[in-house]
């Protein structure tokens, strides 16, 4: 069995599985008789490992996609691979463009982790081929984004908080729970979240404005360029795969990582997503809820950061935040830095 994975430093969040246990995952999903030829480790995703995997007598290798130990799951980002899962019947609107599950196991009998393996999809990653087309054709792939994050959001929803669970009865409860439990894992690693907290005490006293969205819909969670995959020969980048869908939530579209990066960069290709996905509410409390929502994107990005191991970043989310909460409050940033230290 050739096998290749990621060299990575002691300690780092994503520890690769052993050839052996892949040989044994195999025997499983395939039967005793499965014999591995090679499972190369793939490095664009950052949470789960991801593993392009040949097996002897299968026309097309397959995808294993194994979870972090469970031990090492933050709160706020707890078996995400299950709620992938638990997303799988309520996205058939993509179903042409998501690879298809031929295995998932939660049970840890044969690893300690929980793993999918699934088909593997046509195509390349877009930030590998993206860049090699002309600028000027780059706005077609942002339209293309914007039907797809539309079909998605279009996807009625039973309840509000992630498609596995825990539910909520309103809007406002999700987004709040949701913000104590990025400040729990904040306080876990040792970082400061008082920031957070204070976000999720304005989001409660704003509770009013965010129970304006009474029906729950799909937001996709991570749907961006790094997980979309392009026809690589096609004369203009043309999207032939989604994949990685594990941070689905029922909710307010608005709150969308989806949305908040195609509004990152105004005046650039990026604004051809709102061509096919239609221009968002400007109102006075669409405006609110952005600001809480772009505060919790913050705070997410903090973990992650520091799940990374990259400081710098962690840093520059105590400044994003507190102007983010000077809007918020009406104070000015310099204030509500001091109100933080």
């Amino acid at each position: 069995m050739e096998f290749r994975p990621i060299e990575r430093k002691p300690g780092s969040f994503q520890q690769s599985v052993t050839a052996d246990e892949i040989e044994a995952v195999c025997r499983r999903v395939f039967g005793a008789d499965a014999h591995v030829v090679s499972a190369i480790e793939l490095g664009s995703g950052m949470y789960n490992n991801t593993y392009r995997v040949v097996v002897a007598g299968r026309e097309r290798p397959v995808v294993l996609r194994v979870a972090p130990e469970p031990n090492k799951q933050f709160r706020s980002e707890r078996q995400l691979m299950r709620n992938e899962f638990a997303s799988v019947p309520w996205l058939t609107v993509l179903a042409p463009l998501m690879p298809q599950v031929i295995a998932a196991d939660w049970s840890h009998e044969v690893i300690a982790r929980d793993y999918l393996v699934q088909t593997l999809l046509d195509g390349v990653p877009a930030p590998d081929r993206l860049g090699a087309y002309p600028r000027s054709s780059w706005p077609g792939f942002f339209r293309q984004l914007g039907t797809i994050a539309s079909r998605v959001h279009g996807v009625r929803g039973p309840s509000f908080g992630p498609v596995a669970g825990p539910a909520f009865a309103t809007w406002s409860q999700a987004v709040v729970a949701s913000l104590y439990d990025i400040a729990a894992d904040l306080d876990g690693v040792g970082l400061d979240a008082a920031d957070v907290r204070e976000v999720a005490a304005v989001a409660g006293q704003h509770r009013g404005v965010l129970d304006e969205i009474v029906e729950p819909r799909m937001l996709a969670g991570d749907l961006w360029t790094v997980n979309v995959m392009l026809d690589p020969v096609a004369d203009e980048p043309s999207v032939t795969g989604v994949l990685d869908l594990d941070r689905t939530w029922w909710g307010d579209p608005a709150a969308d990582w989806t949305i908040r990066m195609a509004a990152a960069k105004p005046g650039t290709e990026r604004d051809a997503f709102w061509d096919s996905y239609g221009h968002p509410d400007r109102s006075a409390a669409a405006v609110l809820r952005s600001l809480i929502y772009e505060a919790r994107h913050i705070g997410a990005i903090r973990l992650e950061r520091h799940r990374l191991g990259k400081a710098d970043g962690v840093q520059g989310t105590f400044e994003a935040m507190a102007a983010m909460l000077a809007e918020l409050t009406g104070a000015r940033p310099d204030e509500a830095s001091r109100r933080l230290r």
